[in-house]
């Protein structure tokens, strides 16, 4: 099933998912959302989950992005300079932290964002919402498609391709969407986080700022 502008995977079949998929996450790993919010409280400290706004699908009456406030599991410590300033992420982001990273661990909040209409199960990675006004014409078709737990981004280099790698493939996505590349891509998703790679960019701890493409750059 394709989705097209009115198909019926779309419009229905694909948020009907979500809800189940979301459910049952937050039903049979309650146990581990206990877990990992201990591990958290007790080596991170509090608050123990973080939140930051970002981007969702584009309203098609505003057309603008619909703001949502995205949930995940703090990864890095408050640490701070002499001036009061937060340390650069490299040296908030622990050995702890890393390893939430690298499994998707800290991702697990994320099923809420789910459940509530904000994300789905697959789609494009939820960015920054300063980065709108960076992105190029084609690259701002990446919200033509709620935001994702995963994506085709992500089990196709993760924060080891570049911005524009990661975006032609986002679009690339929104523009293919079906059941069948959706399952595919949960169990793509499950290999990729067992291997635990990808996490970081070859020069940061997670992944550099995106400053814009050429063509909005010019």
């Amino acid at each position: 099933m394709r989705c097209g502008k009115d198909g019926l995977y779309c419009r229905y079949i694909k948020r009907l998912l979500d809800i189940l998929c979301a459910l049952a996450a937050l039903i049979v790993f309650c146990w581990l959302y206990a877990i990992v919010a201990i591990l958290v409280r007790v080596r991170l400290g509090s608050p123990v989950l973080f939140r930051q706004e970002r981007p969702g699908r584009i309203d098609p009456r505003t057309g603008r992005e619909r703001l949502f406030e995205l949930y995940k599991f703090r990864t890095m410590t408050d640490a701070r300079d002499a001036d009061g300033e937060l340390l650069p992420d490299g040296e908030r982001l622990t050995k702890f932290g890393r390893f939430l990273r690298s499994t998707s661990l800290d991702e697990l909040p994320e099923a809420w964002n789910i459940l509530r209409g904000d994300m789905s199960v697959i789609g494009p990675r939820p960015l920054l919402v300063r980065y709108i006004e960076r992105y190029s014409e084609r690259q701002r078709h990446r919200h033509d498609v709620r935001p994702g737990l995963s994506g085709y981004a992500q089990v196709h280099g993760r924060n080891a391709v570049t911005w524009e790698e990661k975006f032609e493939l986002d679009v690339w996505y929104t523009e293919h969407v079906s059941f069948a590349l959706d399952v595919k891509l949960v169990f793509m998703t499950v290999a990729v986080a067992l291997k635990r790679e990808g996490v970081s960019s070859g020069s940061a701890a997670t992944m550099e700022e995106f400053m814009g493409s050429e063509e909005v750059v010019k």
